[in-house]
C-alpha cells in the first residue's frame, strides 16, 4: 500500500488511505475465528491500515447477540492492539445501545455519552480514543447538547477527534458549529451514492472528511456474490434490499461491467471500487470490513491503483444510482428512548 497518509479533517489526526471496519468480526456475517481475526488487525498495521474502525455496539445486536454481546468487537480490537497501540488509530461509536426487546435505542444524552466512553475506553484498554463518533444521533436529543458533550471528552484529552456517522446536511452544520468535526461515516460506494447530492459537497465546505463504511457493497463488488450465493439467516444482507431475489440478479450484472473493468486493469473488482472512491475530489478514507488476511491484502493494494478522470466517469455511469435496484436499508428494528 502506498505509504502517503491523509489528515482526518480538524482534529489532525494521520491515517492511511484505507481502514479496517471490525464489526463483522463480532456479528452479522457469520462466524468468526476469534484467533484469525486478531491476526487480520496485526498484518492490518504492518500494512500501514491504521484506521481500525469498531462500535461498542458491535457484537451485541442480530443473531451474534447470544454468543457475543455489547462491547465484543472493542475488547477483540483492545487485545489485538495490545502492544502497538502507537500504531493504531482507534475509532469507536456510541449512542445505539440493544433495549433488551430486540430493538436498538439510541442515547445522546451528555450523562450517557460520558459513561459510554468511559466503557469504551476500559474495553479498549487505553487511555485515549483517537476518533469517537457519534453512531446515530438521539431524536430526543438536540445535537448540540451530544456534541457539546463530546467536546468536553476532547478537552480533556479522552479522545482526539470528534465524528458523526449517518448525520444529515442540518445536524451536521449544527454540530460542526459547536465544536470541530473531524470525520463523517457514511455508506458510500460505487452502488450506493446517497451522499453525493448534499452530504459530500457539505463536507467539503466545512472541511470534514468522508469516511465510507460498506465501500465493497458488502463484498457485491467484489464478485465474490453470485446469482446462487446463499445468504445464512445470520447474515444481515438477508435483509437489504439491493440483495433481495428480485433486485440481485439485475444489481449483479452491472457488477459484470465492473468485473471486465478490473481485467482490463489487472486488478480485482473490489480494488477498483476502492479505488474509485479514493479518486473522489474530497478526503475519503474508506474502512472495508474483513476478517480473513487474503482479502485485507488484497483491500490494501488498492490505494496503488490510480484511476484516472475518464475511467472514473465511466464507472460512476455504470453504476448511476438510476441503475441500481433497491435503497440502502429495509426496515430497521430502531427507537428513541
Amino acid at each position: 500500500m502506498r505509504t502517503s497518509h491523509v489528515t482526518l479533517g480538524a482534529g489532525g489526526l494521520r491515517v492511511g488511505p484505507i481502514g479496517l471496519g471490525c464489526m463483522g468480526m463480532s456479528q452479522f456475517y457469520g462466524p468468526a475465528d476469534r484467533a484469525e481475526s486478531i491476526a487480520t488487525v496485526r498484518l492490518a498495521l504492518d500494512l500501514g491500515v491504521t484506521l481500525l474502525d469498531t462500535a461498542d455496539v458491535y457484537g451485541a445486536v442480530g443473531a451474534a447477540a447470544d454468543t457475543n454481546g455489547f462491547g465484543h468487537n472493542e475488547t477483540l480490537l483492545g487485545e489485538a492492539v495490545r502492544g502497538r497501540r502507537d500504531r493504531a488509530v482507534i475509532a469507536t461509536k456510541f449512542g445505539a445501545r440493544p433495549s433488551g426487546d430486540g430493538r436498538v435505542v439510541y442515547d445522546g444524552t451528555p450523562a450517557y455519552v460520558r459513561s459510554a466512553c468511559e466503557a469504551s475506553l476500559r474495553r479498549l484498554g487505553t487511555d485515549h480514543i483517537d476518533l469517537y463518533y457519534c453512531h446515530r444521533l438521539d431524536p430526543a436529543v438536540p445535537v448540540e447538547e451530544t456534541v457539546g458533550a463530546m467536546a468536553e471528552l476532547l478537552a480533556e484529552g479522552k479522545v482526539t477527534a470528534l465524528g458523526l456517522s449517518n448525520a444529515g446536511p442540518d445536524e451536521l452544520r449544527r454540530a460542526a458549529r459547536t465544536a470541530p468535526v473531524s470525520a463523517l461515516q457514511s455508506e458510500y460506494s460505487l452502488w450506493e451514492r446517497g451522499v453525493e447530492d448534499e452530504i459530500l459537497p457539505l463536507c467539503r465546505e466545512l472541511g470534514i472528511a468522508l469516511v465510507p463504511y460498506s465501500p465493497l457493497g458488502r463484498a457485491a463488488l467484489t464478485g465474490r456474490v453470485g446469482p446462487g450465493t446463499r445468504l445464512d439467516g445470520d447474515d444481515f444482507r438477508s435483509t437489504l434490499p439491493k440483495f433481495s431475489a428480485a433486485n440481485l440478479p439485475h444489481n449483479l450484472r452491472l457488477v459484470d461491467g465492473l468485473k471486465r473493468f478490473a481485467r482490463e486493469r489487472g486488478a480485482t473488482p473490489g480494488q477498483v471500487a476502492l479505488a474509485w472512491l479514493l479518486a473522489q475530489p474530497h478526503t475519503v478514507v474508506p474502512v472495508p470490513g474483513t476478517k480473513r488476511a487474503e482479502f485485507l491484502r488484497e483491500n490494501a493494494a488498492a490505494a496503488d491503483l490510480a484511476l484516472d478522470a475518464g475511467e472514473v466517469a465511466a464507472l460512476g455511469a455504470l453504476f448511476a444510482p438510476e441503475r441500481v435496484r433497491g435503497g440502502q436499508y429495509g426496515e430497521l428494528p430502531v427507537s428513541g428512548r
